[in-house]
């Protein structure tokens, strides 16, 4: 046949099936065999995996890039920036741009991620905002790309009008709504307008759950007893905060009967009603994150502020039996995908965690005014394949599964997620386990904008040797070699997992 390319000799793995001595063969940037010993033309490009693990490239689902203000310290933003394309006062800004953030990306073995156009609450539109940030990522991304909306103006022309417009003009079928932060949070009747019009078009709805007035009644409890060290952040959300949220929204989905994903769940209470409702049928998925399954909360005692680094929402869990729980969801189905929540903000930067130090009680200073979010988008993939395959805690299918093929199934993208003919050609080729030598992870060594990660120290036992997309290499043997207009925007479909079931809770019917 007459191939581009042929990665020869990988262990080949997919969501259900793994296959020893396997080659791949791309044309044209797509996977149109897959079997031992396929033959090549002279001048097709070969690359040998020299028995090593062949993995689908990796969908992040849930990364933040070129967002310009701060929602997660009660700061109010009521209009989004229209930067037409211009990172407005770039020596200021403390997270990722397009440009950083994809090339991270692909060095740690995603080939497309999946990142957020943001609505303000006094916005009257979103279709602008879809707009300006096309502008900010067009040619200016190593990977391919496609983009959730966070509605936090859910007007009846929005709602009724413009949800229509983003489904069938940008091919976008996701919105993420917020159930805490004062400049994003909607009430549960606002929630229930978003899954009214969700259900009729196919989208899926994301949601952050926690419960803000009670995060908002610890936090001034603690202020009043000088509790504001870093790590006191998860004193003010202990997991019940997060549980009874997550069992609201449920319940909202269950009355709507619309599917929803929840977000980034830290602790066992939230993951149970997941799991109860997935007993009962419901389309009800849930998605964890690198630093739930790594870290505990004692990441966030380091030094008189240096925890800082590792404040997010929902927090890093202080009891171990939290972690297992969201192992054990992984392993037995609760948590559909795992994303990397990338939401970078530099340590050493008056706008970026040392915020936290600008109103007292130093040096610990107010974890209320820190930031939140953690980078991860380059340490997912090698996250889960050292410490969750190799380890032993998960199947090399499962990691596939949770990484790649889940999330492009959840969010509609047809020809990602796996490794068969009609897929795009997007790879990850790992080194031989024989000559790989591990090493402890350091800031150094990553391609982000931002001056810290939260693993550092960690032990990495494998790395991508290769990273692919639509068959061409980007990434080689830790150098970046990708050019960064090649990332594509793609267009969605309706997600493909199960979705509405018909079944109501009372005489009520949308």
């Amino acid at each position: 046949m007459d191939f581009d390319l042929v990665v020869r000799n990988g262990t080949v793995v997919t969501a259900s099936d793994i296959w020893e001595s396997c080659d791949i063969g791309v044309k044209d940037g797509t996977i149109v065999a897959v079997g031992p010993r396929l033959p090549a033309a002279p001048g097709a490009q070969e690359i040998d995996a020299e028995g090593a693990f062949i993995t689908p490239g990796g969908v992040d689902a849930h990364v933040h890039l070129s967002q310009f203000y701060e929602a997660t310290v009660g700061v109010d933003i009521d209009r989004s920036i229209i930067t037409n394309g211009i990172v407005p006062n770039p020596e200021n800004f403390v997270g990722d741009t397009f440009d950083t953030g994809t090339r991270s990306a692909i060095a740690g073995g995603t080939t497309t991620i999946i990142t957020f156009a943001s609505q303000m609450k006094k916005d009257e539109s979103i279709i602008a905002v879809i707009e300006d940030y096309h502008k900010l990522a067009k040619d200016q991304s190593y990977c391919d790309y496609a983009f959730h909306v966070i509605i936090t103006n859910p007007t009846p022309q929005i709602v009724e009008d413009e949800f229509p417009r983003m489904v069938d003009e940008y091919g976008i079928t996701s919105v993420k709504l917020y159930m805490t932060y004062k400049p994003l949070k909607l009430l549960d009747y606002q929630i229930l307008d978003v899954m009214y019009s969700a259900r009729k078009l196919g989208i899926t709805t994301m949601v952050h759950a926690e419960n803000a007035d009670v995060i908002d009644w610890m936090t001034q409890h603690l202020e009043q007893k000088l509790m504001t060290h870093p790590y006191h952040h998860g004193t003010s959300r202990p997991p019940i905060v997060e549980a009874e949220a997550t069992n609201r929204v449920i319940c909202l989905a269950e009355l709507m009967d619309t599917p929803i994903l929840l977000v980034h769940i830290s602790g066992g209470p939230a993951t149970k009603h997941i799991r109860d409702a997935q007993t009962r049928l419901l389309p009800i998925y849930g998605e964890t994150c690198p630093q739930y399954m790594f870290l505990l909360a004692d990441s966030m005692r380091k030094g008189d502020f240096e925890g800082a680094k590792c404040i997010c929402s929902p927090p890093i869990r202080e009891d171990k039996s939290d972690q297992d729980a969201i192992w054990a969801g992984v392993k037995n189905g609760t948590f559909t995908i795992v994303s990397s929540d990338h939401a970078p903000r530099k340590f050493n930067h008056p706008n970026g965690k040392q915020r936290g130090l600008k109103d007292g009680n130093l040096p610990y200073g107010k974890f209320r005014l820190v930031p939140n979010g953690l980078p991860g988008v380059e340490t997912r993939v090698p996250l889960l394949f050292s410490g969750g395959v190799l380890s032993g805690r998960i199947s090399p299918q499962k990691f596939v599964e949770v990484t790649s093929t889940n999330p492009a199934k959840l969010y509609g993208l047809k020809k990602k997620g796996s490794i068969a003919p009609g897929f795009d050609a997007d790879l990850v080729i790992w080194y031989s386990q024989t000559k790989f030598q591990p090493f402890k992870l350091t800031n150094e060594m990553l391609h982000h904008a931002v001056d810290y990660t939260p693993f550092e120290g960690i032990e990495f036992k494998n790395w991508p040797r290769y990273t692919i997309i639509r068959g061409k290499v980007v990434f080689s043997h830790g150098e970046v070699v990708g050019e960064m207009k090649y990332g594509q925007y793609i267009r969605r479909e309706q997600s493909l997992l199960p979705g509405p079931r018909d079944i109501w809770l009372s005489e009520w019917r949308p």
